[in-house]
């Protein structure tokens, strides 16, 4: 059995970084077979089946894609057949796959994998073509910009290069910012970098960091803390989805002019019939939450409303025709955000239950990254938790986030008296370029609106 890299996204010539397994090893299903590592994610391929693996066919470094066969696996079953049959036991393992040498180059397979060997192969067109293995998502370990390189950016002194280039000058140490491209319109390549570095080791002048003036930050310095020498410390790495969220959120907080809106929707009612459907359909499993409403009640607002779904490009605004809600999900590693898509096509019972098995696969860290991608709109709730408002940062290259807090019971005056009512907390952060705070109230409003009597979301 041949076992391929399964469908990850619009990920191509993904790097190898690890490799679990050699030949002869006894894997099961769903044991690590190789880890690749993306620029938005790190993710383990593997097993689909429990086998004896017969070949590896990629090494450290290679690159893959969808398709790529990276080891032969023999399946357990078929590895134990020949067991009864003493006689013709040796004479079995060449048939399926190898020449009557396979057995003696067993030992031989770790030089291999070692040895630089040309790019993979593409997959053969013969043999059955394994289910689609669970890819578990983890985010690769990535640097966190300097207060410098983030006020670059803000200065227009911004590095033109892939991200392969600013992946390669990351793992070298060098800040790309200070290398001079050779490239068409001052792009930065490999050999750039490869110059910059060979100039720094050999004492050549390396351009200095750039200098700020006039208006801009003039951020100092990172401080420089020895931290133990006020007291006992522990050290404890960062998990891997906040060292890739991390620049994310930074570059995302110091580039977008983003302003959130408050606003407070009564959810007295549709609390209420939340709890009645949920003893309904008690005895089939299904619980809805408060999120499906809101995402059905956003994707209403949102058409109402398509600036908030859009994305801005350069000098064009892109209006999207559909609508994919992204989620926070809390997971024991950090925040993830699973995207559900086409939700203007679902019931609310359906986003209900899309959701929650969303949410579990995230928490199981087993996320495909086209299940992260896509998103048009994102909703970040902490109401299960508590809190009465917060300031969402807005996820580019979207233009506007939801915050959800904890509803609570408020007295409501109604002309005559006041009344107990169960009151939801929205902030809304929207980028300013795009969204002007009257369209960023009237978005609000509408949306309490419709939470308030959800009958209106059908008109």
């Amino acid at each position: 059995m041949e076992i391929k890299v399964p469908d990850i996204g619009d990920f191509h010539d993904v790097p190898v970084i690890e490799v679990h397994v050699k030949p002869g090893d006894a894997v099961k299903a769903e044991d690590a077979l190789i880890t690749l590592e993306s620029d938005k994610a790190t993710m383990d391929v593997p097993s689909p089946a429990a086998g004896i693996v017969k070949e590896v066919k990629v090494k450290l470094g290679d690159k893959v894609s969808e398709g790529t066969t990276i080891v032969v696996l023999e399946p357990a079953s078929e590895a134990a057949a020949p067991a009864p049959q003493a006689s013709p036991a040796p004479q079995a393992p060449p048939a399926p796959i190898s020449a009557p040498a396979a057995v003696p180059e067993t030992p031989m397979a770790p030089r291999a994998v070692e040895t630089p060997a040309p790019a993979v192969a593409a997959p053969a067109s013969t043999g059955p073509t394994p289910p689609t293995p669970t890819i578990a998502i983890l985010p690769p370990p990535v640097r966190m910009p300097s207060p410098a390189e983030i006020v670059a950016e803000l200065d227009g002194v911004k590095s033109h290069a892939s991200p392969s280039v600013r992946r390669f000058a990351r793992e070298l140490g060098v800040d790309i910012a200070q290398v001079k491209g050779s490239g068409p319109k001052g792009r930065i390549t490999h050999e750039d970098v490869k110059n910059f570095v060979k100039a720094a080791v050999s004492g050549g002048a390396v351009p200095p960091a750039p200098t700020f003036s006039g208006p801009g930050l003039n951020l100092p310095p990172w401080p420089q803390v020895d931290f133990a020498k006020f007291g006992p410390i522990e050290a404890k790495p960062l998990s891997r989805i906040k060292k890739i969220s991390g620049p994310n959120l930074a570059r995302n907080w110091v580039m977008i002019p983003a302003v959130t809106y408050h606003e407070e929707a009564d959810i007295t009612e549709l609390e209420a019939l939340r709890v009645q459907l949920n003893k309904e359909n008690e005895k089939t499993g299904i619980k809805i939450t408060m999120l499906a409403f809101l995402i059905k009640a956003c994707v209403a607002a949102l058409k109402k409303y398509p600036e908030l779904n859009s994305s801005l490009d350069g000098e064009n605004l892109i209006y999207k025709h559909y609508w994919h809600i992204g989620f926070a999900a809390d997971t024991p590693n950090g925040l993830v955000v699973p995207v559900l898509k086409d939700a203007d096509k679902k019931g609310v019972i359906e986003i209900a239950q899309e959701t929650a098995e969303l949410a579990k696969k995230a928490r199981e860290g087993k996320l495909s990254p086209t299940e992260m991608q896509g998103a048009t709109f994102t909703i970040s709730s902490v109401g299960g938790i508590g809190g009465t408002a917060f300031s969402p940062i807005v996820n580019a290259p979207e233009v506007a986030i939801l915050g959800v807090s904890k509803a609570a019971m408020k007295p409501v005056w109604n002309d005559e008296t006041f009344l107990p009512r169960l009151i939801l907390p929205l902030s809304l952060s929207a980028d300013h370029r795009v969204i002007d705070g009257a369209l960023a109230t009237r978005f609000n409003a509408y949306l309490a609106q419709l939470l308030s009597d959800f009958r209106r979301v059908l008109l």
